[in-house]
């Protein structure tokens, strides 16, 4: 599924051809893409409009658009905002096409994708509460945040990560990789964690989103650019799809298990796993 800087990086190549762009005419290929919606209630709504602005919570693309009009797309497990690709191009559920004769096409093989409409800011600010919580490249994420929202907390500390109601955009790759980073096992209870490794926890999720945006994400199966062309970020992981392979600080073999549900590679070196108290 992309995360946070896949979404991102589209954001940033998508924008420059977007911005003050007018969407001349939207055609929704697939119904199910905007359910419970009809498709011809978000056409009414976006078609005609100018995007003003495309910006991004948590793993969503937010399309401002003229009025107060706002278009938010998931891209949930495999979908793709492609500009300009061949018309042929498979998978095509949604065509955006522009007052300038650009084309943008969202494509999406196993058609999880979404597109919402949010009306007013009111209703923007009421669709992410309770969705999303604080947004990990800004000021807001911190140590003693995490620590606040993870107090009394016994969930594993990689479920705490992937549950976008406390930080929003962390999925499973950069869960691994951050973990790895501050030398924390997946499956320590969150709400055990000391004071330093909250703060280690929270620079490494920074630091690990960052590096993603910087190689323009990961691709692993379905993820592309707005030009078709791929993340490069997967060449770099320390321990994510690196089962067997020996570690980069130590040595030790890269494990993989489960935590909340989701394959997890670890270094039990490097990220000790927590002691089980037996009772007397």
């Amino acid at each position: 599924m992309p995360e946070l800087p896949e979404v991102e990086t589209i954001r940033r190549q998508l924008a420059p051809h977007v911005e003050g762009r007018t969407i001349r005419r939207l055609e929704i290929l697939d119904p199910r893409w905007t359910l419970p919606l009809a498709p011809d209630e978000v056409v009414d709504a976006v078609q005609g409009r100018t995007i003003e602005r495309l910006g991004r919570r948590g793993k969503y693309f937010i399309f401002e658009l003229a009025d107060d009009v706002f278009l938010l797309v998931h891209l949930r497990m495999t979908g793709n905002l492609l500009l300009d690709p061949a018309p042929d191009t498979p998978y095509q559920r949604v065509l955006f096409d522009l007052d300038d004769g650009q084309v943008v096409r969202f494509c999406d093989p196993r058609r999880f994708g979404t597109g919402e409409l949010a009306i007013g800011d009111d209703a923007l600010q009421a669709f992410f509460a309770g969705k999303l919580g604080i947004e990990p490249l800004g000021d807001e994420l911190d140590g003693a945040t995490l620590r606040a929202l993870a107090r009394g907390r016994r969930a594993p500390v990689k479920a705490f990560l992937l549950d976008q109601r406390h930080v929003a955009g962390v999925g499973n790759i950069y869960a691994d990789e951050a973990l790895f980073r501050a030398r924390i096992h997946p499956l320590r209870p969150v709400g055990t964690l000391k004071a330093a490794q909250y703060d280690a926890l929270a620079q490494a999720v920074k630091d690990v989103l960052a590096a993603g945006i910087d190689a323009g994400g990961s691709t692993i199966d379905d993820f592309r650019h707005p030009d078709g062309v791929s993340g490069a970020f997967q060449n770099d992981f320390l321990v994510h799809l690196r089962r067997d392979e020996p570690c980069h600080n130590c040595g030790t073999a890269i494990r993989k298990l489960v935590a909340a549900g989701r394959g997890t590679y670890v270094c039990e070196s490097c990220q000790p796993r927590p002691r089980v108290r037996r009772r007397p």
